[in-house]
């Protein structure tokens, strides 16, 4: 896999070439992983050698010989459209096509008139210098990567002042439209699409960060960005704000915060300090959103419970408050195990230190196993030895021997499914050794001294006995 290329500019060149007309460019079908090594897009003519030395300063890119290529040798050229095109396939941008809008422009559906394919079209706003540098990113980053789990970038238009990406349309809306504020007719996602999603979003992000070169932080990871595909098959999509990782021996790239409120992490949002660690955390928020039905910043709700990351943390440390955070409109409709291993991955992804936070590899892992186990509430019982197996399969989340677990003083009764409601015992623990630290400690006071009592009450037993062995009434 290559290395971010490069890209030539001259000054008098434009994003779109002169002739104004509709270039395609060559794009190979990908092998069935849908993944593909990132190769250089060939966009033929930047808007100016300001646009694009801004863009390189944004990306991190340095400036190198013309025509230097990738490893492979090949060009992707992006598909351009003129306005006039876009303009008809969205019959002059109607209502009756309006999809949405984000915080940098509207998205209509669009039916394109060359080809017939049904497309989403987003219209940048033109006011501002911020949405013409995010355009270029985009169409910069998304040529460059290709993944299942990542939205595809079939062209754009940059006629005049007018700034336009055409992205493959996605039938389902995004997660967000799932998730929160569903009218009374609209059923809630079950718990196995949930996780599916999950797994699938974790995917995305593994691809960014591990497999991309050098590592891409998305940096805007919410709810709303997450597309869904025929199947609720996840997609990632806006990379506006996306930025080259660090590289060699710098742990961090240090920039302006960016992203929203709610999703971004606490280390991030104070020093401008950006790791992929930062996408993890965020990738947390939208997990606990995926088991609780809440949002991430939620107004209406009382004051202890307007931010969900806030309203979740000290109910981590109650496992019998664990099942009250389960989406209610689930109506109960979960196995009890995989609520627990799920928290455990989002308890795990939000924590307050980066270094805490787990790779996003680990996460893959353990959400591919619970989107796996497919549930049905007739028959949700699986046998010990199946878990167990289960389990190792899911990796260090989900392995008893490498993780810690809640405490667990008295065993609870068994729910519906068979799961026991103490399931951090039976199952995966939620937390690991670096979770709630001051929480471990004091535990671990309280046993020791609960051991040293214990040993003294045996210790004056026996004196006891020893005395009454010794009494003259014992010995006459």
């Amino acid at each position: 896999m290559g290395c971010f290329p490069c890209f030539d500019s001259r000054e008098e060149e434009q994003l779109n070439p002169k002739s104004g007309g509709c270039g395609v460019g060559g794009v190979e079908e990908e092998a069935k992983s849908g993944e593909r090594p990132m190769i250089p897009p060939q966009i033929e003519k930047l808007s100016s050698g300001t646009d694009i030395l801004k863009i390189r300063s944004n990306l991190g890119l340095k400036r190198e010989p013309s025509g230097q290529k990738d490893g492979s040798g090949v060009n992707i050229s992006a598909q351009t459209f003129t306005f006039r095109e876009l303009t008809a396939a969205t019959k002059n941008f109607r209502q009756e096509c309006f999809l949405g809008e984000g915080g940098f422009g509207r998205v209509y559906k669009g039916r394109l008139e060359s080809t017939g394919q049904i497309v989403a079209i987003k219209q940048l706003d033109r006011n501002g210098l911020q949405g013409n540098r995010e355009f270029l990113v985009e169409v910069l980053m998304l040529s460059l990567l290709h993944h299942p789990n990542l939205v595809n970038l079939i062209g754009y238009c940059a006629d005049g002042d007018q700034r336009l990406l055409v992205y493959e349309y996605m039938p389902l809306g995004s997660l967000e439209d799932h998730l929160h504020d569903l009218p009374l007719d609209k059923e809630p996602l079950d718990w196995n699409t949930r996780m599916k999603i999950a797994a699938g979003a974790a995917r995305g992000l593994e691809y960014l960060h591990d497999k991309a070169n050098p590592p891409v932080i998305y940096r805007d990871f919410k709810s709303s960005n997450i597309l869904l595909d025929e199947g609720f098959h996840p997609k990632l999509s806006d990379f506006g704000l996306a930025k080259l990782g660090p590289v060699g021996d710098k742990s961090h790239v240090s920039t302006r915060v960016m992203g929203t409120y709610g999703y971004c992490a606490p280390e991030y949002a104070m020093t401008g300090q950006l790791t992929v660690k930062s996408d993890v955390y965020s990738f947390g928020v939208v997990l606990l959103e995926l088991i609780t039905g809440r949002k991430a910043i939620d107004s209406t709700r009382p004051h202890g419970e307007q931010n969900l990351v806030s309203w979740a943390r000290p109910l981590f440390n109650d496992r019998r408050k664990l099942p009250k955070m389960a989406d209610p409109r689930l109506d109960g409709r979960y196995p009890m195990r995989g609520l627990y291993q799920a928290l455990a991955v989002a308890s795990m992804c939000i924590q307050s230190e980066a270094a805490s936070r787990p790779l996003i590899a680990d996460v893959v892992t353990a959400l591919s196993y619970l989107a796996s186990q497919t549930y049905d509430p007739s028959t949700a019982h699986h046998s010990s030895s199946n878990r167990s197996s289960g389990e190792r399969r899911g990796g260090r989340f989900l392995n008893d021997d490498k993780v810690g677990k809640l405490p667990s003083r008295t065993d609870s009764p068994k729910d519906s499914n068979g799961d026991r409601e103490d399931s951090p015992k039976e199952a995966p623990g939620i937390l690991n050794k670096d979770f709630d630290r001051e929480r471990a400690v004091a535990e671990a006071k309280m046993w020791g001294e609960n051991w040293r009592e214990k040993r003294r009450a045996i210790a004056n037993n026996e004196k006891q006995g020893a005395n009454a062995a010794d009494s003259p009434t014992k010995s006459g």
